[in-house]
């Protein structure tokens, strides 16, 4: 028996929705980044973009455990010297809190171009409601 190998053009792409409400945000962001590789999938295969679109809704009811919100910091360089520039996450997740989940998947997918593509198939809300409803989404529960 031969080894199955998913081919880009037999993908079948499904569309989950996950409610990130009272949630740990590195749990979701996890859930997502499989989802979105298609780990979860029975026919994975390595090289190819076999994964599903994910639609994360309630990013800024999603908790940060133990002191996170108050020590962890993000960081982006303006390319200037001394353009070092740090926001707390308590600013972040009560500002955009779906940048803060963005980044959590972007660094839980890998850094390649199929890890770029995955993140295409990625859709953040604020709040509850979002506008794929035309796609069917079905509940993600873990």
């Amino acid at each position: 028996m031969s080894t199955f190998m998913a081919k880009t053009g037999e993908v079948t792409r499904k569309w989950y929705i996950i409610d990130a409400a009272g949630k740990p945000l590195g749990r979701v962001a996890a859930k997502a980044a499989d989802v979105l590789r298609g780990k979860c999938k029975p026919t994975f295969t390595p090289h190819v973009d076999c994964g599903d679109h994910v639609i994360i809704i309630n990013c800024e009811k999603a908790v940060l455990t133990g002191n996170k919100m108050e020590k962890k910091f993000y960081y982006r360089h303006t390319g200037y010297v001394g353009g070092l520039k740090k926001v707390k996450y308590a600013t972040l997740m009560a500002e955009r809190p779906e940048f803060a989940m963005e980044l959590a998947v972007k660094g839980m997918v890998p850094d390649t171009t199929i890890g770029r593509q995955a993140l295409t198939r990625l859709r953040v809300y604020k709040g509850a409601e979002h506008v794929h409803a035309a796609q069917k989404p079905e509940e993600l529960a873990f």
